[in-house]
């Protein structure tokens, strides 16, 4: 266990607290659940940095990083439509390509398959969330479309891992 996979770990532990702050009655709950959310993706950030200049890159961060990302990701989606900020659509489309993701990756390493690496569109599908998460939470005026946005580009990001995932797995 390496301070990158510490880190992860600690990610995967603030989704019940995401989950449970959210959801109290107390003022300013959806200003701290915003703050661990924030805290989760500055952590992101971090390990992905450390693990990378420091050569600490493992088996276990390479899947656990990106599974503790969508988790956290589906339990805010899941606080948002609980809380009717969003529509069932935006959290089915959210949750399909989500879960499909982890599903079709689990499947594949089991499978002894190479997995593609995280690129800069995923990252910057990730800081997009992390941007229309908050509008979402405060029930800005277009928050819900900005969110769809970036629902559709995160579908667009998906295509081309397919794509990457074919081109590194074809036999010759």
């Amino acid at each position: 266990m390496n301070l990158p996979n510490a880190l992860t770990v600690f990610r995967i532990v603030l989704i019940p607290l995401y989950l449970y702050v959210f959801f109290q009655p107390f003022p300013y709950h959806v200003e701290i659940a915003l703050g661990i959310l924030i805290v989760a993706g500055l952590t992101d950030i971090a390990d992905g940095y450390i693990a990378r200049k420091h050569k600490l890159v493992t088996t276990f961060g390479t899947m656990m990083d990106p599974l503790a990302d969508k988790l956290m990701m589906m339990a805010v989606i899941a606080s948002l439509f609980l809380t009717e900020r969003i529509s069932v659509w935006a959290t089915l489309f959210f949750f399909a390509r989500d879960a499909g993701m982890i599903a079709v990756s689990a499947v594949f390493h089991l499978r002894g398959k190479k997995t593609v690496p995280a690129n800069a569109f995923g990252k910057i599908t990730t800081v997009l969330f992390y941007i229309a998460f908050p509008m979402v939470m405060f029930r800005y005026q277009y928050g819900e479309m900005i969110l769809w946005s970036v629902i559709l580009f995160s579908f667009v990001t998906t295509a081309i891992y397919l794509v990457k995932f074919r081109l590194m797995n074809r036999v010759y």
